[in-house]
């Protein structure tokens, strides 16, 4: 056995291990295949981790994906178990049917934020990407101990990030469109949208970023 066929086995099994801790405390968190890969493609974004429904397929079913990216194991145990609720939290919402982010999946709305709760995390605000930025609070990181140490455990490698590519896409500055529940949309700018919310008088919903 080779040392990254140690460090492969190891990790994905940590993985692997706290996914399913975390369906025997959440039972709506579905079954998934596990990927892990490059979260970054040269640019300044960097992906932690997605759920994507239905992205397998096994025979006549279809199955959920979970990728990590190999950049994030860095962060450590706690950090990496945060990403993997919050993309429990994504596995919830389509179990459940609930719109829980626009924007192609950038904007974590507030239905979002209360999954996240419920999976034992804390959310905060970004201003570009709503409920995102995931904290594990002492009482999760006590529930998940054991899987907490297999994971520090594991985490021994990370991959490196892709060196930035020249060029790139030039920033909008024309602000952001919003819509509500009822379908109506708005154009604001970044920092208005990001100061509150903005209620529809007829659904008397938030307009949630696109």
């Amino acid at each position: 056995m080779t040392d990254s066929d140690t460090i492969t086995g190891l990790l994905v099994a940590a993985l692997e291990n706290t996914w399913a801790a975390i369906r025997s405390h959440h039972l709506d968190v579905p079954d998934v295949v596990l990927t892990v890969g490059a979260g970054s493609t040269g640019g300044s974004e960097l992906t932690l981790g997605h759920f994507a429904a239905n992205r397998w397929v096994r025979g006549e079913y279809e199955l959920h994906e979970l990728f990590i990216g190999g950049e994030g194991l860095q962060r450590g145990a706690a950090d990496v178990l945060g990403t993997l609720l919050h993309e429990a939290a994504h596995g919830v919402a389509a179990v459940r049917g609930i719109k829980d982010t626009s924007r192609q999946g950038r904007w974590h709305n507030e239905r979002f934020r209360a999954l996240g709760t419920e999976l034992g995390l804390t959310l905060t605000q970004d201003p570009k990407l709503g409920w995102s930025v995931t904290t594990v609070p002492d009482q999760t990181r006590q529930t998940y101990r054991d899987e907490m140490e297999e994971l520090a455990f594991a985490l021994v490698a990370y991959r490196r990030h892709e060196p930035n590519r020249r060029g790139g896409r030039k920033s909008n500055n024309n602000g952001m469109t919003a819509e509500c529940d009822c379908g109506r949309k708005i154009r604001v700018s970044e920092s208005t949208f990001s100061a509150g919310p903005i209620i529809c008088g007829l659904c008397q919903m938030s307009f949630e970023g696109l």
